[in-house]
């Protein structure tokens, strides 16, 4: 009679050890307790609650400034409330033709300044910044350090120069002295900007592109722009703003009324004896806060991917 042997179950794996042990501490704490949602929902009230509390408070300048727009000269600091008593759209009017030209002549001035500034960042800066990302040059690390110094001085260290140079071009009273500079990549922020995004694409796609025959104008055209457009517009909305709200630079160079731009213009409106036009001027500053408003809110996107996008924390 053949003898049968009966062979030992080979012992459990690690993981199906752990998986009986977990199963047993499961079964000996029965079941988990229930937790009420309602504790996480309401911090999360509570924080949006505070959110929208903290931007009723830095809209407020800006709803007060509107509602004043809207109300007669005499009742702006007379009636404080945001909600006028009395509607008056005559100061848009008056406003509009107050001043030695149509205020819309101002706002010309402005966006000929911008488009310029537009250009000149736009182009001379990618440029700066595709030099500093991708060329090996002698003192490419100096350079980039020297660059980066340039962004701690403070407009009023290099005003006086700039003023007297470009006197001396007879460049004063015209837009050369706020066009020109962009042109030549004076604005160490949007190539830092630029070079941190850069860094950023792969560098086999510019291998790719020399087997092609690809040089660096036709790689910085052709791979660089293309995948750079979230830092172009951000380059392009601060750009935008920043030139556009300018008060200092453009009261400097620009002395004549015929070539004021819309900051410069709505200084006029103040008059050191007391006779300010309040209502107009409140007007006109609503006037020529909607460019920059819609600038923001189309290119919001943008602005937050590049930011995002670029390593600046």
């Amino acid at each position: 009679m053949t003898e049968v042997r009966v062979l030992p179950e080979p012992p459990a794996t690690s993981a199906s050890a752990s998986r009986q042990s977990l199963t047993q501490l499961a079964d000996a704490a029965g079941p988990a307790p229930y937790r009420s949602p309602w504790p996480a929902r309401r911090r999360a009230a509570v924080k949006h609650l505070g959110l929208v509390v903290l931007g009723v408070v830095m809209l407020y300048p800006l709803i007060w400034l509107l509602m004043s727009s809207l109300k007669p000269t005499e009742l702006i600091f007379r009636d404080v409330s945001l909600i006028p008593s009395e509607i008056d759209l005559g100061n848009y009017t008056a406003g509009w033709t107050a001043l030695q030209y149509p205020f819309s002549r101002y706002l010309l001035n402005s966006a000929v300044i911008v488009l310029g500034s537009l250009v000149g960042n736009l182009v001379s800066c990618s440029m700066a910044a595709y030099a500093f990302a991708r060329l090996e040059f002698r003192g490419r690390q100096l350079w980039f350090a020297i660059m980066l110094m340039s962004i701690m001085l403070p407009i009023h260290v290099i005003i006086v120069p700039q003023y007297v140079l470009f006197s001396r071009l007879g460049w004063v009273n015209t837009f050369l002295p706020l066009i020109v500079p962009k042109l030549l990549a004076t604005d160490a922020f949007f190539i830092f900007l630029m070079v941190q995004f850069f860094r950023g694409i792969p560098r086999e796609l510019d291998e790719a592109a020399r087997l092609d025959g690809c040089g660096h104008g036709r790689i910085y055209l052709r791979i660089m722009l293309p995948l750079s457009l979230p830092a172009l517009a951000t380059t392009a909305i601060f750009t935008f703003i920043w030139t556009w709200n300018d008060f200092f630079s453009q009261l400097i160079f620009l002395t004549r009324p015929d070539m004021y731009t819309a900051p410069v213009a709505l200084r006029t409106f103040l008059d050191s004896t007391g006779q300010s036009s309040w209502g107009p001027m409140f007007a006109m500053s609503i006037v020529s806060l909607v460019p920059v408003f819609l600038a923001f809110l189309l290119g919001q996107k943008y602005l937050v991917k590049g930011i995002a996008t670029t390593g600046i924390k």
